[in-house]
């Protein structure tokens, strides 16, 4: 199986400094993180290592997703899935990730919404990313179109 490969060259303290993130493996980009942004409502133009979990977990989710659908005897048409990464103070110590939201809403042929339902518990349960997030908590919402 692949490995995929992301960089970060930062420069100066936590507070005042700013950096970029690569995404090597694919090359589609390079993007500015800063932290004062990144614990702003705001982000201005910047990501945060929470939107790219958030990423990560709406894209993975969504494959896992289409596939327990299919097993199950049902077409996945359409799913719109979102993924809500939360930082917040760590009560040992700074900061922490102290929740992921996923709300998936799917158009699907061949399975009821109690089907749906027990398809997308089963992909959040087996998505690679939320295997890797276990120590987060992670709720869902999902719902038929």
């Amino acid at each position: 199986m692949p490995t995929r490969t992301a960089r970060t060259a930062w420069n100066g303290s936590l507070q005042q400094g700013s950096g970029q993130v690569e995404l090597t493996s694919s090359g589609v980009g390079t993007y500015d993180v800063s932290f004062p942004k990144r614990a702003a409502e705001n982000a201005d133009g910047t990501t945060s290592p929470e939107e790219l979990i958030a990423a990560a977990h709406s894209s993975c989710y969504a494959m896992q997703l289409s596939a327990i659908i299919a097993d199950a005897g049902g077409t996945p048409q359409s799913l719109d899935v979102t993924a809500e990464v939360t930082l917040g103070p760590d009560p040992k110590g700074g900061f922490a990730i102290t929740g992921i939201a996923l709300r998936v809403r799917g158009e699907v042929e061949g399975l009821d919404a109690a089907g749906f339902e027990k398809a997308a518990q089963a992909a959040k349960d087996g998505c690679p990313v939320s295997k890797a997030l276990t120590g987060t908590t992670i709720t869902l919402d999902a719902g038929l179109e």
